[in-house]
Formats: C-alpha cells, sequence, structure tokens
C-alpha cells in the first residue's frame, strides 16, 4: 500500500512551502524518519522526514516549487515495488498537478457569471434561492480565508480591504509580495465597481548593472528571499527608532571565569549571551511595553517571555525561540541557546521553536562588529543588538582604566516605545549586566 507525502504546515500561519532539494531520489528504499526532502517557509529552513518505510515511487514537486500546505508531493511505496518509468513533463503530471496545487474555486462562484447574463431581477427570485445563494461563499471571501494572517495582519495595519485586491498566489490568494507592492505603491485600491480597480505600480529602482558591465550574476535563495520580504514589511509596518548604551563587561568577565569549568562539566557552555539573555528576561518583566505587540489601536501584552536568539547560518539568519525564558536559570539557559543554534545549524528546528518569540536578541559582535542596528521582528516591537567585548580605555571613579566594554543597541517601534522608555530599559539592562550577582544564576 503506499503512502502519500505531503507538505507539511511549518506552523499555524503558514500557508506554503517550498522544496530546496530532495534528499532522496525515485527508486530509492527509505526507512521510517529518514530524511527525506528539505524545504524552506517564511519561518523555517528543515529537512523533512519519512512518514513510513518502503521506496521512493514518485516526486510530484519538483526542487525551487512551491506549494500550498498538505498538497502531495512525493509517493512512498512498499518494499520492493518499482517506481513507474518517468513519462513526459505533461503526462508525468497531470496527477501530480490536481495534488499540488490548491482546491479549485467552488462551483457556486463559477457560476455566478451565468447568473449575471441572464440579469433575472431579485424580485423575481424564489425565496429559497435568494437564500442559497447569500451563503455561498465569494471570490473575496475565498480570499480573505486563504491570505495569511501575517498578510491580513499588514493589510490591517495599512487599512486595505484584501478582497479588493487581485492576489497572484495559488486560486487568487494575495501574498506577502502582492500586499506589500500596495503598500509601497501608497494607493489604496478602490471599491470594486464595474471594472475592477488598478493599483498604480511602485517607481521601478534604478537597473543594478548596466549592459556590458562585469558582473556576476546568483539567483536569491529561498531563505534569503524570505529575509529581505520580512524585512521590507517589517520597514513598512514599524517606524524604528535606536537608542545605545555602552556597558562595562568587567564584572560579568570574573563570574565567568570562575563558573566556566563548572559550567563545562554540566555539559554547558557559560557565555556572554546567557548573562544577556538573564538580564534581558528579568529586565523585560520590569518594562512590560517591551514585550508586547501592536493590534490596531490595541496594546497587547505578552504574559509569557519568549527570547528569541538570533542565529547566524550560511544562507541567512534563523531566531529560534526560548519558551518561557523568565522560568529558567543560568545553567537552563545555557543549554537552551547552546541546543537551538547546534540544531538550527543542523536543520533540525521544530515548527513550535521558531514561534512565539516576544523580544529578539541579535549579536552581530560576535563578527567583531562595535554595535548593531537591527530590524524588528514583527509583530514584536524591541530588539536587543549586542556588540562586540572590547578592551576600552574608560574612566573608572576618576582613574583611567582598560576594561572590557561592550554596547547594547535597542531597536523599537516608535509607535508604542519612547526615547525615554528605552532609555529606562537600557539603563535597568546595564546596572543589571555591571551589577550581575552570582545569586542570579
Amino acid at each position: 500500500m503506499s503512502t502519500d507525502v505531503v507538505m507539511p504546515q511549518m506552523g499555524e500561519s503558514i500557508a506554503e512551502g517550498t522544496i530546496v532539494r530532495w534528499i532522496k531520489k525515485i527508486g530509492d528504499t527509505i526507512d521510517k524518519d529518514e530524511p527525506l526532502f528539505e524545504i524552506s517557509t517564511d519561518k523555517v529552513d528543515a529537512e523533512i522526514p519519512a512518514p513510513g518505510a518502503g521506496v521512493l515511487l514518485e516526486i510530484r514537486v519538483k526542487e525551487g516549487e512551491t506549494v500550498p500546505v498538505n498538497s502531495v508531493v512525493a509517493v512512498i511505496g512498499a518494499a520492493g515495488e518499482k517506481a513507474a518509468a518517468p513519462t513526459s513533463s505533461t503526462g508525468s503530471t497531470g496527477s501530480a498537478g490536481s495534488s499540488a496545487q490548491a482546491p479549485p474555486v467552488p462551483a457556486p462562484v463559477a457560476a455566478a457569471a451565468p447568473k449575471a447574463a441572464v440579469a433575472t431581477p431579485v424580485a423575481a427570485r424564489s425565496e429559497p434561492a435568494a437564500l442559497a445563494e447569500a451563503a455561498e461563499p465569494t471570490l473575496a471571501d475565498l480570499r480573505r480565508t486563504r491570505s495569511s494572517p501575517l498578510v491580513r495582519n499588514i493589510a490591517k495595519t495599512h487599512g486595505l480591504d484584501i478582497s479588493q485586491l487581485n492576489g497572484t498566489g495559488i486560486s487568487g490568494r494575495v501574498t506577502k509580495k502582492d500586499i506589500l507592492a500596495v503598500v509601497e505603491s501608497g494607493v489604496k485600491p478602490a471599491a470594486r465597481a464595474a471594472a475592477p480597480a488598478v493599483a498604480r505600480a511602485p517607481i521601478a529602482p534604478p537597473p543594478a548593472f548596466q549592459p556590458g558591465e562585469n558582473v556576476r550574476i546568483e539567483k536569491m535563495g529561498i531563505m534569503r528571499k524570505k529575509i529581505a520580504e520580512h524585512m521590507v514589511m517589517s520597514i513598512q509596518t514599524s517606524p524604528h527608532v535606536y537608542s545605545a548604551y555602552e556597558v562595562d563587561f568587567g564584572k560579568i568577565d570574573e563570574i565567568r571565569l570562575k563558573k566556566k569549568a563548572e559550567y563545562e562539566a554540566a555539559g554547558a557552555k557559560l557565555t556572554y549571551t546567557a548573562f544577556i539573555a538573564k538580564a534581558t528576561v528579568d529586565t523585560i518583566r520590569q518594562f512590560p511595553f517591551s514585550n508586547a505587540s501592536l493590534d490596531g489601536e490595541n496594546i497587547v501584552y505578552k504574559r509569557d517571555i519568549n527570547l528569541g536568539i538570533a542565529v547566524a547560518l550560511d544562507q541567512g539568519l534563523i531566531v529560534p525561540v526560548i519558551r518561557n525564558a523568565d522560568e529558567r536559570n543560568m545553567l537552563g539557559l545555557c543549554r537552551a541557546i547552546q541546543d537551538l543554534a547546534s540544531r538550527a545549524r543542523s536543520k533540525q528546528l521544530k515548527p513550535e521553536d521558531v514561534q512565539g518569540g516576544t523580544f529578539t536578541i541579535t549579536n552581530p559582535g560576535i563578527f567583531g562588529a562595535v554595535f548593531g542596528l537591527p530590524i524588528i521582528s514583527q509583530p514584536q516591537v524591541a530588539i536587543l543588538g549586542v556588540g562586540s567585548v572590547d578592551k576600552r580605555v574608560v574612566v573608572v571613579n576618576d582613574m583611567i582604566a582598560v576594561r572590557p566594554m561592550c554596547y547594547l543597541t535597542l531597536g523599537y517601534d516608535h509607535r508604542l516605545i519612547d526615547g525615554a522608555d528605552a532609555g529606562r530599559f537600557l539603563l535597568a539592562l546595564k546596572e543589571r549586566l555591571q551589577g550581575f550577582d552570582e545569586s542570579w544564576m
């Protein structure tokens, strides 16, 4: 008996995924839970395990193709079963196409045109027919339900009605690219009348290169495209402001050297990031505005502190989340940071590992940056950038001294957080780091 392999839903807001790479090929023998293919979404890159053992009989979605969640992407047959000989592209994709596409628009919507052509007066219709017609979903309803929560949130923030947009996604779904194009154009679609409104195209940027110029062109990877889309959306959504404080890491250095061997014996690395994470969650608890989101005119304060820790990968950046970080001690934070970073680099993260973040820490300092100005991860309202820890000449008690110093930068959404509030947050964080006590561990 064959087993269908479907595109998994890597998170509640994910509507589609892209096949980045097939790890197995047609005819290969597969064990249950063995990595079968690699996908990319706007949340995570991950290797997807086989749902059953057997032989890979059919691959229905090629590398680089994007399909809705729950679409059949491959078929696994019983052990010893022979894979069908490949046919022409038209013949081989006949059944695959129907599985890999979104369901067709329901018949009632398709039947709307003939009814309009007949132009039956409303008064002449029977009451049951009128009621049945009112209950039928419109094309606008389908577009709205098939748009992701992220798209609907962007539309709500900018006062746009998704039902007035013509989406380029599967079955007319409005994608992030569609909604961002409308936002960038600055033109709101008019209400539909006899003819659909057409949004003015955004002004095209100047060409990236001139004919004959000595360049090398490389197609943008899936993860890089997703990051680009999210960053543009964040800048369009939140007015970003930054504040920076300089912090003396001398006390942390002393504790770290003293406790390093003890933590290594427990299987954990005692890093600067762990100290910063501990001090940050305690500061977040003191200032709830930093752990919030905006929903129109409402401020949503999050009771759980789910701390995102950015991890640099060869192909981009990913932000796994430590859930309820304020409930962990230092050893727990060290282990969580180490575990998530390791699984992110080996593409072993699960959907829940990258969801629900309420505040993010990113550390460009590990690459030598003195400080950074990071972009907020929506729908959060703040992000902490950590610079390099360097020995610098400073004045301590009116005396010149050499101390390990670090710049911390807070990027925040100025719709909710003012400069004074950001300053109070950073000052409290600075005091916690400079006065770090072993009893907090």
